[in-house]
């Protein structure tokens, strides 16, 4: 028997989970899978800057089947590890600007609003 990586079981855990969602609900499967076919079309961007765009959401959003598979996609589409790197610093800058701007405003309105001070 051969084996297989931990991203590829991941990877088939998730298409086996998918065939079962279809069996039960197969319009909305359906109708999931031709929206994100359509979203990832070649237009005026290519499949490699839909990849690379797809794997830094991923990061953001801490989905690990969707880095994993926009990882493969990445690889697919001829993206190098250099632009794949570039585009997780990318998420991360992101990450911490979102962070950040959280932090100097909502919670600044916040501590204002609940102690009644001005920071």
């Amino acid at each position: 028997m051969e084996e297989i990586t931990y991203s590829e079981a991941v990877l088939q855990e998730y298409k086996i989970g998918m065939g079962s969602f279809a069996e039960k609900l197969p319009d909305v499967a359906r109708a999931y899978h031709a929206f994100t076919e359509s979203c990832f079309e070649e237009g005026k961007l290519g499949q490699k800057d839909k990849q690379l765009i797809a794997l830094a959401i991923s990061v953001h959003a801490h989905n690990e089947y969707c880095i994993l598979y926009h990882t493969k996609g990445c690889l697919d589409a001829g993206s190098t590890e250099e632009e794949m790197m570039e585009a997780i610093g990318v998420a991360a800058a992101l990450g911490g600007g979102s962070a950040m701007s959280q932090g100097v405003t909502i919670w600044q309105d916040a501590l204002e609003d609940f102690t009644g001070t001005v920071q």
